[in-house]
């Protein structure tokens, strides 16, 4: 398979799975709520905590548009190849929040939507 012209019968892709990893400077007072290491999976579509862990919706948001692109490969110069951190949009939070490919998973075009899609 081809990644850059797949053949008509294959309706597959790839996406990476995500890790998103609190990160602090040692010591720092920390206001969105999270602890150094907290942290969480996506894996496809789906947000994954661990038991007992929460995350602020804020500290979500400002992450959110930019996790579908963190997910899908991209050319080794890109930015999205190769920033991995983005900032608490707290400005008076230090803590960062560290974006980690950790796995390529193959998906179906067809399990994932019931739009078909268009032959020529």
């Amino acid at each position: 398979m081809s990644s850059d012209s797949p053949t008509p019968e294959d309706e597959s892709f790839t996406l990476y799975d995500l890790r998103v990893e609190v990160t602090a400077p040692a010591g720092a007072r920390i206001y969105c709520g999270a602890k150094p290491g907290d942290f969480f999976e996506l894996r496809g579509e789906m947000l994954h905590l661990p038991d007992g862990q929460g995350f602020s919706i804020y500290s979500l948001a400002a992450l959110l548009p930019l996790l579908p692109a963190k997910q899908r490969p991209t050319h080794p110069n890109d930015w999205m190849t190769s920033d991995a951190e983005v900032a608490c949009p707290d400005p008076n939070c230090p803590t960062r929040f560290r974006i980690t490919r950790t796995r390529l998973r193959h998906f179906s075009h067809g399990e994932t939507t019931a739009v078909s899609l268009a032959k020529d």
